[in-house]
């Protein structure tokens, strides 16, 4: 019977670093309109603290506040009768454009870097 120590126990740089890409990896959910919630999740329980995870949350947040704005909107076309075809083209591009930018944030920020959306409102400070 052997005991064996873990050799390396993770940092809490990787630590963080991972809450940052789990933040921005929430906008695969954006075609449900759920994108938004891993990074509020995120920002809420880090953004007393100055670090990575709190600051990728917020930018994470801001763009799938965004991207939640641009469903919406879509989706009030959608219903109009003469235009509904347009929302559906805007909605299927705007989820499609969530999925892609999450994907290459999460990328970004697991490989040790920073990413920051193409467009944004800045509506959490």
């Amino acid at each position: 019977m052997s005991y064996e120590h873990p050799q390396n126990p993770p940092s809490s740089t990787d630590q963080v670093r991972t809450l940052g890409m789990l933040a921005h990896v929430g906008g695969i959910l954006a075609y449900f309109y759920a994108g938004w919630v891993a990074a509020l999740v995120i920002w809420l329980v880090n953004r007393e603290k100055a670090n990575v995870a709190a600051s990728e949350a917020r930018n994470a947040l801001n763009f799938q506040l965004t991207v939640l704005i641009a469903l919406i909107v879509c989706a009030i076309v959608r219903s109009i009768p003469v235009i509904g075809f347009v929302g559906w083209l805007g909605f299927i591009a705007v989820s499609i454009i969530s999925l892609v930018l999450s994907v290459l944030a999460a990328v970004a920020v697991q490989r040790g870097g920073s990413y920051r959306y193409p467009f944004s409102l800045e509506l959490v400070r």
